[in-house]
């Protein structure tokens, strides 16, 4: 089995066992789950900050490697369910990784120096 669906399969398993189903059946369901997980990846994110010494006036901080590790997994956890929340299959989130990093090459290929929404539109 692929990697990736695996997974997607595990995360599903995962968010059944807490008592969420995804996709939520409503737009009011599904708004509600997009900013309850953009919440916690953005508490995750700030646990990765944590992890690295980013107060420079502060001698006594450590970059921990390993709880920075630990933390990009978490956010992985919930950018699945982010992309199970959307009715996104491993294949959907796949092809549009494609599309996207296309777009982003072709924009550093052209210096990108004005920002066109529009490149991004067939996604």
């Amino acid at each position: 089995m692929d990697k990736l669906e695996e997974i997607f399969r595990m995360q599903d398993a995962l968010n059944k066992r807490i008592g969420v189903e995804l996709p939520p059946p409503t737009d009011e369901e599904k708004a509600k789950w997009i900013l309850n997980y953009t919440r916690a990846m953005q508490q995750e994110t700030a646990e990765l900050i944590d992890s690295v010494p980013w107060k420079w006036w502060a001698k006594y901080q450590k970059f921990d490697e390993q709880n920075a590790k630990v933390e990009v997994v978490d956010l992985f956890h919930f950018l699945v369910s982010l992309a199970q929340t959307l009715g996104m299959t491993p294949d959907d989130v796949y092809q549009a990784y494609l599309k996207k990093n296309a777009v982003n090459h072709q924009r550093q290929d052209s210096g990108y120096v004005k920002k066109d929404e529009a490149d991004s539109k067939h996604i």
